[in-house]
């Protein structure tokens, strides 16, 4: 499965503003709120369980915050980044500045663990994530996205 399978432009955020894990989240769903019709108040209720499981800062400036939602018919997912970075309770304490959020149904096990590690996967390789932390914007993020997405 390819990233921009499920992801639009439009689920792209260059430039996020909020400096703690909840506010970055709120700005997250934003866009998967309006592609999907669900409340964004619920998409952030989902992400903020998962995340006292353990934090879904992986390290190395990445975070790929994720959770599962009874009314969603197929996945979606968006991409964020935090130009100063936050602290997100990464797992190596550095600050987080790239972000994939992941919004799938209850049911969808496998296709959410396989898109969990092709962005994982991805993310492993440093000149990506320099280029993607040096984008100038929206339209920039997407083409090193769509690049990778078809090297991969």
């Amino acid at each position: 499965m390819k990233i921009l399978e499920v992801m639009s432009k439009e689920a792209i955020l260059d430039d996020l503003k909020s400096q703690n894990k909840k506010g970055i989240l709120e700005e997250l769903v934003v866009p998967l709120a309006s592609s999907t019709g669900l409340n964004s108040e619920d998409l952030v209720r989902v992400l903020m369980e998962r995340e006292r499981l353990g934090s879904t800062g992986i390290g190395g400036g990445i975070g790929i915050p994720h959770g599962k939602i009874k009314d969603l018919e197929s996945l979606v997912l968006g991409f964020g980044l935090s130009r100063n970075g936050i602290n997100f309770e990464s797992i190596d304490g550095e600050p987080t500045h790239i972000f994939f959020v992941l919004i799938t149904p209850e049911d969808s096990t496998g296709l959410h663990l396989k898109l969990l590690a092709r962005i994982s996967r991805i993310l492993k390789n440093d000149h990506f994530k320099e280029r993607l932390l040096n984008a100038a914007d929206r339209d920039e993020l997407f083409e090193i996205i769509k690049q990778e997405d078809e090297e991969f």
